[in-house]
């Protein structure tokens, strides 16, 4: 009985996805480079524009959109790790702040103030 329960233990740790971990840690690191194709495709959108109406401002409107793919793909990533620190900080393990306002001691160096 205790061999089958182990067997499937074994069985269910070989299904979980073992590239999920390397997925998600060049999804951080690829911030940088998705930032310079974003303005990259800006540019080339601008360039297209331009030779396409002929009108030389067209490409700051191509570049513009590069550069404003670029802020979202920060923002998209900000929120993304904000989110992850929101819910480590509801971690008990994490609580400092609380436990710092329950501890009860006052020391000599600090004087008065409670930090």
């Amino acid at each position: 009985m205790a061999d089958d329960k182990e067997q499937i233990e074994e069985a269910v740790e070989e299904k979980k996805p073992r590239i999920k971990p390397i997925i998600e840690a060049a999804d951080s690191l690829s911030l940088g480079i998705s930032m310079v194709v974003a303005v990259v495709m800006g540019i080339g959108i601008g360039f297209l524009l331009k030779n396409v109406t002929g009108v030389s401002w067209t490409f700051w409107i191509g570049v513009f959109i590069g550069i404003a793919a670029a802020i979202t793909n920060v923002y998209k990533a900000y929120s993304k790790q904000y989110k992850e620190y929101e819910e480590l900080a509801k971690e008990p393990r994490y609580a400092i702040k609380k436990k710092l306002e329950d501890d009860d001691y006052d020391d000599e160096d600090y004087g008065e103030k409670r930090y």
